[in-house]
């Protein structure tokens, strides 16, 4: 049942992380400067911290949710194992 749980913790955290990091992505190549979509596409920890910034504060808190669901299922995949 556990092993349940953290497989579901991974997918949903993974999941949401991918989706919150291409939206934040596009939201802010699609506002000045432009550059900066690109930029946190390949450097992730900027997403979120460029989205507080132009006002995505909502998707900037999804991202680190999902940051903080995929790591604890991570983590606890390490500790069963």
């Amino acid at each position: 049942m556990l092993d349940v749980l953290l497989l579901g913790g991974l997918l949903v955290g993974f999941a949401l992380l991918v989706t919150a990091h291409l939206a934040l992505a596009a939201k802010l190549a699609m506002r000045a400067p432009r550059w900066q979509g690109p930029v946190a596409l390949v450097v992730p920890p900027l997403a979120p911290l460029w989205g507080f910034r132009a006002g995505f504060s909502r998707w900037s808190w999804v991202w680190i949710a999902a940051v903080v669901i995929y790591a604890t299922a991570r983590v606890g995949t390490e500790i069963v194992r």
